[in-house]
């Protein structure tokens, strides 16, 4: 991505919300001060394996890995936290906010289900930045139906031996902890998945194919070729693995929208400062009522969908309560939104717009991704309409 055009990050002001306590201001405060110390400067994108390493490391050491891994295990994920994480990262660059957002999703069913020793093992080393992490659980032919999954374990003494391979995974080749899904076939379709901890240095494993995507990340598909594990590395029960990753998507979905929300309002403020400087027609830009126009629905869509992010983690850090149909609308809003305020920064800067290099190009990159993974924009439409009827 470009660099930024100057050190000031995302506002702030949605901090007064009744959404925050005081500590996710420090956090900002926290995030900020990272952010001006030149962390974010010179990230090479080119080379993102080494990147993403420097930067999990980074993180880790700035202490700012504790919003993704519950400080190391030692409490729950705060789901603010991680999203307003997530959000400044975002602002600044797209490949700090994939790093962070994998230390979390990759080691969030260890949270939740890992047991003591598995517990102790992964999760200092992720929240160090000492570990990368990765969450495999879409396959070629099982991305929105995982019940389609065909990548298998099955039992053998006191060890469970997975065969199959999964596609689109993040870290997938650079990560040194792997939270797999496999079916172990207690029962059929979902009921029929469970969970594991897999080792990149676990024989059997292997990376099968780097992928390449229009805003690079690590991105890999993963292979299990008789990939033999002890027993003690399942997460929570047999037959559980779906309903635990799941969980996990519940914790970390609304921080997608997150990362949404900081790409758009990083989109705005390079927008605004164009649009002023722009000369137009004897003004500027920004003089025309259309532009205003478009600034008017481009700063109300963001709070829209910070309104619907930031509901979702409150609800869940503060209320206890079940978040999945609030933290489907804020996902599918979020993103939605992002990618039409983004597209409308794109068309105030013309054609430097869609030149390679410029800010509003790499976020227009970036947006498009967060619309299918963790649930495509329809998927969450599906989920919303689900909780609905339940009801």
């Amino acid at each position: 991505m470009a660099a930024p055009t100057s050190l000031a990050g995302p506002t702030r002001e949605h901090l007064d919300w009744p959404f925050f306590d005081n500590r996710h201001k420090v956090l900002a405060a926290k995030l900020d001060g990272y952010a001006a110390s030149g962390a974010l400067s010179g990230i090479d994108h080119a080379d993102t394996d080494r990147a993403c390493r420097g930067l999990v490391r980074s993180l880790g050491e700035a202490g700012l890995l504790d919003a993704a891994t519950g400080a190391g295990g030692q409490r729950p994920v705060d789901s603010r936290e991680a999203c307003l994480t997530r959000e400044t990262l975002a602002w600044h660059d797209g490949l700090a906010d994939f790093a962070f957002a994998m230390q979390g999703l990759g080691t969030g069913a260890i949270c939740l289900s890992g047991s003591h020793e598995l517990r102790r093992t992964v999760l200092p080393k992720a929240r160090s930045g000492d570990w990368i992490a990765a969450f495999a659980l879409s396959e070629k032919d099982a991305g929105s139906d995982v019940a389609a999954m065909a990548c298998a374990a099955r039992k053998e003494s006191d060890h469970y031996i997975l065969d199959g391979e999964k596609t689109w995974i993040s870290n997938g080749g650079i990560a040194d902890v792997y939270t797999v899904f496999a079916r172990t076939g207690e029962a059929p379709g979902t009921h029929g998945i469970s969970a594991f901890v897999v080792y990149a240095d676990d024989p059997g494993f292997s990376m099968a194919e780097r992928i390449d995507v229009i805003a690079p990340h690590p991105l890999a598909t993963i292979r299990f070729a008789n990939c033999r594990i002890p027993a003690e590395r399942l997460l929570g029960s047999p037959g559980e693995g779906f309903k635990i990753a799941m969980r996990t998507l519940d914790i970390f979905r609304a921080s997608v929208a997150a990362a949404a929300i900081g790409f758009a309002r990083r989109a705005v403020h390079e927008a605004l400062a164009h649009a002023k400087n722009r000369p137009m027609f004897g003004s500027s830009l920004a003089d025309l009522q259309l532009t205003q126009a478009a600034f008017g629905d481009m700063a109300a869509q963001i709070d829209a969908a910070a309104l619907l992010t930031y509901r979702a983690a409150w609800r869940r850090d503060v209320q206890g309560l079940p978040t999945t149909k609030e933290a489907a609308m804020a996902k599918m809003v979020a993103t939605e939104n992002a990618q039409q305020v983004i597209d409308r920064a794109v068309q105030m800067f013309g054609g430097r717009g869609v030149k390679s290099g410029e800010m509003v190009e790499s976020l227009y990159r970036e947006i498009r991704a967060l619309r299918i993974y963790e649930g495509a924009t329809e998927v969450q439409k599906l989920i919303i309409a689900r909780e609905l009827l339940k009801a």
